[in-house]
């Protein structure tokens, strides 16, 4: 059995796709799917169905598969115990991250750890959906839901808070907002909800049933700056809100949410030394920035 056949086809099970899985192997597609022919011959039955969307694993794939991903946990073990302790990091690490999180908190630490370690390469992919750690999109995930299963290594990185926030422009212009129900008739800012990647972020309908939106976006920091130029009301995270002096806390009180971000990565690289000096500066930097994610006032 050769190895590059499963190594290929283990890609190609994570990412779904041909294309996907060229990419992250750097080669030629063409060039997986023969691998990939190569390996059905040799087991003597299909290890994916092909469909219009991509490569799904048959029956003969899913037993496959963990063998394999125990086969590649090892062969990463002895890579890394193999290898000489380097002057600094080097390598690539691939973040996936919610986008508000990412840009603020979490782009500014990675940069800086960039400066000191001139051969590693962080991807940071803030992005405002879900990144899939089972088909290897990131070596970290930061998420709003804890990973229900799998083999993976989780924690609980912080608590944080959002409220709800109105230009001082906007406020200038209405009257009085002092209790939920004067948020009758007003234009709200959020999310599209087909396009909802956390139902952790469904948070408007805790204080008020929006009537009328004015935006609504897949981007919370589209969201930000539209709230920012007085076109409405939007629930968003304190840490991104709070700094802006075009922007104020309406109902202090009764719009305040505190939701989690969770931390994962598979556990086969917990072992590896730059994908372990990324985890632990993560961890650090939000316990120095509690005060900006949970603010106590």
């Amino acid at each position: 059995m050769d190895w590059d056949h499963l190594r290929f086809f283990l890609e190609v099970a994570r990412c779904g796709t041909l294309l996907s899985a060229s990419r992250r192997l750097g080669v030629d597609h063409t060039t997986v799917a023969r691998r990939i022919q190569s390996l059905e011959k040799q087991l003597g039955a299909p290890v994916f169905a092909r469909e219009a969307t991509g490569h799904r694993l048959t029956e003969a794939g899913r037993r496959l598969l963990p063998q394999v991903e125990a086969m590649a946990a090892a062969f990463l073990a002895v890579e890394t115990a193999a290898e000489p302790a380097p002057a600094g990091l080097s390598g690539t690490v691939r973040i996936g991250v919610t986008e508000g999180f990412g840009t603020v908190v979490v782009a500014p630490a990675v940069a800086r750890l960039g400066l000191d370690h001139p051969g590693l390469v962080i991807d940071l992919l803030a992005l405002p959906r879900l990144v899939n750690l089972s088909r290897r999109e990131a070596d970290i995930v930061i998420s709003l839901e804890r990973p229900a299963r799998g083999p993976v290594v989780v924690v609980k990185l912080t608590d944080y808070t959002l409220r709800l926030y109105a230009a001082k422009a906007y406020l200038a212009a209405h009257a009085p907002i002092r209790r939920p129900a004067d948020l009758q008739g007003h234009g709200f800012i959020t999310y599209v909800d087909d396009l909802l990647f956390s139902k952790e972020l469904q948070l408007l309908h805790e204080v008020h049933a929006p009537e009328r939106f004015t935006l609504r976006s897949t981007s919370v920091l589209a969201q930000h700056r539209a709230v920012a130029t007085g076109a409405g009301l939007a629930v968003l995270p304190a840490f991104l809100a709070d700094d802006d002096p075009a922007l104020v806390r309406v109902l202090p009180d009764a719009a305040r949410f505190t939701r989690t971000f969770w931390m994962s990565m598979p556990v086969e690289m917990k072992h590896v030394a730059r994908v372990k000096a990324v985890w632990t500066l993560l961890r650090d930097t939000v316990a120095a920035q509690r005060q900006v994610l949970l603010p106590d006032n």
